[in-house]
Protein backbone atom coordinates (compact mmCIF):
# COMPACT_ATOMS: atom_id res chain seq x y z
CA UNK A 1 0.00 0.00 0.00
CA UNK A 2 2.81 2.43 0.78
CA UNK A 3 4.53 1.73 -2.52
CA UNK A 4 1.40 2.78 -4.00
CA UNK A 5 1.35 6.40 -2.32
CA UNK A 6 5.19 6.84 -3.32
CA UNK A 7 4.75 6.03 -6.65
CA UNK A 8 1.78 8.20 -7.41
CA UNK A 9 3.54 11.05 -5.77
CA UNK A 10 6.37 10.38 -8.15
CA UNK A 11 3.98 10.10 -10.97
CA UNK A 12 2.61 13.23 -10.48
CA UNK A 13 6.09 14.97 -9.97
CA UNK A 14 7.23 13.91 -13.33
CA UNK A 15 3.78 15.08 -14.61
CA UNK A 16 4.87 18.49 -13.76
CA UNK A 17 8.08 18.24 -14.87
CA UNK A 18 6.34 16.83 -18.30
CA UNK A 19 4.93 20.07 -18.50
CA UNK A 20 7.15 22.46 -17.82
CA UNK A 21 7.09 24.02 -21.79
CA UNK A 22 3.29 24.88 -20.26
CA UNK A 23 4.96 26.40 -17.31
CA UNK A 24 7.54 28.31 -18.93
CA UNK A 25 4.91 29.44 -20.89
CA UNK A 26 2.86 31.06 -18.31
CA UNK A 27 5.69 32.75 -16.94
CA UNK A 28 7.11 34.22 -19.67
CA UNK A 29 3.23 35.68 -19.84
CA UNK A 30 3.25 36.50 -16.74
CA UNK A 31 6.70 38.81 -16.50
CA UNK A 32 5.16 39.86 -19.79
CA UNK A 33 2.30 41.17 -17.60
CA UNK A 34 4.04 42.50 -14.86
CA UNK A 35 6.56 44.55 -16.87
CA UNK A 36 3.33 45.95 -18.51
CA UNK A 37 1.04 44.67 -21.46
CA UNK A 38 1.61 46.94 -24.31
CA UNK A 39 1.07 46.77 -28.11
CA UNK A 40 4.61 46.79 -29.22
CA UNK A 41 5.69 44.62 -26.41
CA UNK A 42 2.73 41.99 -27.41
CA UNK A 43 3.88 42.60 -31.23
CA UNK A 44 7.54 41.74 -31.34
CA UNK A 45 6.03 38.86 -28.98
CA UNK A 46 4.04 37.66 -31.86
CA UNK A 47 7.03 38.30 -34.70
CA UNK A 48 9.80 36.70 -32.67
CA UNK A 49 7.25 33.15 -32.15
CA UNK A 50 6.62 33.56 -36.21
CA UNK A 51 10.24 34.47 -36.95
CA UNK A 52 11.00 30.97 -34.73
CA UNK A 53 8.89 29.17 -36.74
CA UNK A 54 10.70 30.26 -39.86
CA UNK A 55 13.85 29.34 -38.47
CA UNK A 56 13.38 25.45 -37.98
CA UNK A 57 11.52 25.46 -41.18
CA UNK A 58 14.23 26.71 -43.01
CA UNK A 59 17.08 25.15 -41.64
CA UNK A 60 15.06 21.40 -40.99
CA UNK A 61 15.74 21.44 -37.40
CA UNK A 62 12.71 21.20 -35.02
CA UNK A 63 14.69 22.42 -32.35
CA UNK A 64 16.59 25.70 -34.06
CA UNK A 65 12.75 27.00 -33.03
CA UNK A 66 14.10 27.66 -29.30
CA UNK A 67 17.27 29.00 -30.29
CA UNK A 68 15.10 31.24 -32.48
CA UNK A 69 13.88 32.81 -29.02
CA UNK A 70 17.00 34.24 -28.52
CA UNK A 71 17.73 34.85 -31.86
CA UNK A 72 14.58 36.86 -32.48
CA UNK A 73 15.15 39.24 -29.44
CA UNK A 74 18.60 39.51 -30.49
CA UNK A 75 17.35 40.68 -33.64
CA UNK A 76 14.76 43.19 -32.30
CA UNK A 77 17.90 44.42 -30.21
CA UNK A 78 20.22 44.90 -32.75
CA UNK A 79 17.80 46.27 -35.05
CA UNK A 80 16.82 49.25 -32.27
CA UNK A 81 20.73 49.75 -31.40
CA UNK A 82 21.31 50.50 -34.94
CA UNK A 83 18.74 53.14 -35.37
CA UNK A 84 16.10 50.97 -37.30
CA UNK A 85 12.54 49.60 -36.67
CA UNK A 86 12.32 46.49 -34.92
CA UNK A 87 10.68 45.12 -37.67
CA UNK A 88 12.84 46.20 -40.13
CA UNK A 89 15.26 43.81 -38.99
CA UNK A 90 12.81 41.19 -38.28
CA UNK A 91 11.67 41.43 -41.85
CA UNK A 92 15.19 41.51 -42.75
CA UNK A 93 16.30 37.89 -40.77
CA UNK A 94 13.20 36.57 -42.01
CA UNK A 95 14.22 37.10 -45.58
CA UNK A 96 17.69 35.75 -44.78
CA UNK A 97 16.27 32.82 -43.76
CA UNK A 98 14.03 32.12 -46.67
CA UNK A 99 16.97 32.21 -48.61
CA UNK A 100 18.95 29.75 -46.37
CA UNK A 101 15.87 27.63 -46.46
CA UNK A 102 16.29 27.89 -50.42
CA UNK A 103 19.86 27.41 -50.71
CA UNK A 104 19.74 24.22 -48.00
CA UNK A 105 16.70 22.60 -49.82
CA UNK A 106 14.44 22.90 -46.93
CA UNK A 107 10.83 21.47 -47.80
CA UNK A 108 9.32 24.43 -50.29
CA UNK A 109 5.91 23.57 -49.33
CA UNK A 110 6.73 24.17 -45.17
CA UNK A 111 8.66 26.60 -46.21
CA UNK A 112 6.30 28.73 -47.77
CA UNK A 113 3.40 28.07 -45.31
CA UNK A 114 5.97 29.88 -42.35
CA UNK A 115 7.19 32.25 -44.61
CA UNK A 116 3.37 32.89 -45.60
CA UNK A 117 2.41 32.90 -41.68
CA UNK A 118 5.02 35.56 -40.46
CA UNK A 119 3.92 37.85 -43.20
CA UNK A 120 0.57 37.43 -42.16
CA UNK A 121 1.31 37.27 -38.28
CA UNK A 122 4.14 40.12 -38.63
CA UNK A 123 1.59 42.61 -40.96
CA UNK A 124 -1.10 42.38 -38.22
CA UNK A 125 1.62 43.29 -35.55
CA UNK A 126 3.21 46.08 -37.43
CA UNK A 127 -0.08 47.37 -38.55
CA UNK A 128 -1.00 47.36 -34.73
CA UNK A 129 1.50 50.01 -34.10
CA UNK A 130 -0.28 52.52 -36.77
CA UNK A 131 -3.57 52.24 -35.23
CA UNK A 132 -4.65 53.86 -32.16
CA UNK A 133 -2.87 52.58 -28.57
CA UNK A 134 -6.00 50.44 -27.33
CA UNK A 135 -6.87 49.18 -31.08
CA UNK A 136 -3.86 48.99 -31.62
CA UNK A 137 -3.31 46.75 -28.75
CA UNK A 138 -6.21 44.85 -29.28
CA UNK A 139 -5.39 44.04 -32.42
CA UNK A 140 -1.85 42.79 -31.70
CA UNK A 141 -3.49 40.79 -28.96
CA UNK A 142 -6.22 38.84 -30.68
CA UNK A 143 -3.49 38.38 -33.33
CA UNK A 144 -1.32 36.51 -30.85
CA UNK A 145 -4.70 34.70 -29.75
CA UNK A 146 -4.53 33.55 -33.18
CA UNK A 147 -1.18 32.81 -33.21
CA UNK A 148 -1.92 30.27 -30.28
CA UNK A 149 -4.03 27.97 -33.00
CA UNK A 150 -1.14 27.63 -35.68
CA UNK A 151 1.05 26.60 -32.44
CA UNK A 152 -1.80 23.93 -31.13
CA UNK A 153 -1.69 22.67 -35.18
CA UNK A 154 1.97 22.26 -34.94
CA UNK A 155 2.03 20.42 -31.76
CA UNK A 156 -1.62 17.88 -32.85
CA UNK A 157 0.83 17.23 -36.06
CA UNK A 158 4.31 17.13 -33.82
CA UNK A 159 6.02 19.00 -37.17
CA UNK A 160 8.51 22.10 -37.77
CA UNK A 161 9.23 22.78 -33.96
CA UNK A 162 9.24 21.10 -31.07
CA UNK A 163 6.02 19.56 -29.26
CA UNK A 164 7.70 21.35 -26.17
CA UNK A 165 7.47 25.03 -28.44
CA UNK A 166 4.46 24.64 -29.64
CA UNK A 167 3.18 23.94 -26.14
CA UNK A 168 5.53 27.25 -24.68
CA UNK A 169 3.78 28.86 -27.31
CA UNK A 170 0.23 28.21 -26.65
CA UNK A 171 0.59 29.24 -22.68
CA UNK A 172 1.90 32.51 -23.89
CA UNK A 173 0.16 33.68 -26.77
CA UNK A 174 -3.25 32.93 -25.17
CA UNK A 175 -2.98 34.35 -21.61
CA UNK A 176 -1.00 37.04 -23.27
CA UNK A 177 -3.35 37.58 -25.82
CA UNK A 178 -6.21 38.01 -23.32
CA UNK A 179 -4.49 40.29 -20.99
CA UNK A 180 -3.71 42.70 -24.18
CA UNK A 181 -7.12 42.86 -25.52
CA UNK A 182 -8.85 43.38 -22.05
CA UNK A 183 -6.40 45.89 -20.92
CA UNK A 184 -7.65 47.58 -24.13
CA UNK A 185 -11.28 47.30 -23.77
CA UNK A 186 -10.69 48.62 -20.04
Amino acid sequence: MRSVTVDAGAREGRGVLYRWPSVLGLVAAGLQFAAGVERESVAITLCVAALCYLGAAAWGRPWIAWAGIAGGSVVVVVSEVAGLVWWGGVGGAAGALVVVGVVTGASRPVLTAQTVALLGYGSLAVTALFLAPRLGLALAGLALMAHAAWDLRHYLRDEVVPRSLAEFCVLLDVPLGIGAVVVAVA
